[in-house]
């Protein structure tokens, strides 16, 4: 966090012209690496008959990698953070993003008709968000 960003109140810092650009720059790598996501879940589930769940915790975790590697670059450029401390609490944040992804995923293959693709997609909203925030406060530290 910089010193600006020190004095400024949690919902300034959130609803500044700062964190908007960052939120477009991951809104653009992130439906990339989802589309990435969901090309290799229809893989493993259609080719290799992997179960949906699983198959779906496989591609979550391939793409938050990718991902990775843009946040640190362009995303939450200018981060102090280390390469190594930086991924490994982008992995922690990506386990809370998975926590969210394969629970809101399982209950609506559970309790709705909805196909799996559609179902993931629209808990990725959610996931994505919430992933998005611990990445830019406590991560990359850059709101």
């Amino acid at each position: 966090m910089t010193d600006a960003a020190a004095g400024q109140s949690w919902v300034s810092r959130l609803l500044s012209r700062k964190a908007g650009w960052m939120l477009v720059r991951n809104t653009v790598v992130s439906c990339g690496v989802f589309a990435f996501d969901l090309a290799l879940l229809w893989a493993l589930v259609q080719f290799l008959g992997m179960d949906k769940v699983l198959a779906a915790a496989l591609a979550f975790i391939a793409a938050n990698t990718i991902h990775y590697s843009f946040g640190r670059t362009w995303i939450f450029r200018g981060t102090e953070r280390g390469v190594a401390s930086g991924y490994a609490y982008f992995l922690i944040n990506a386990g809370v993003g998975l926590v969210i992804t394969i629970g809101l995923f399982a209950a609506m293959l559970r309790w709705t008709p909805i196909n799996y693709l559609v179902a993931r997609t629209l808990v990725s909203v959610v996931a994505g968000l919430a992933v998005f925030l611990l990445n830019a406060i406590l991560n990359f530290r850059r709101l």
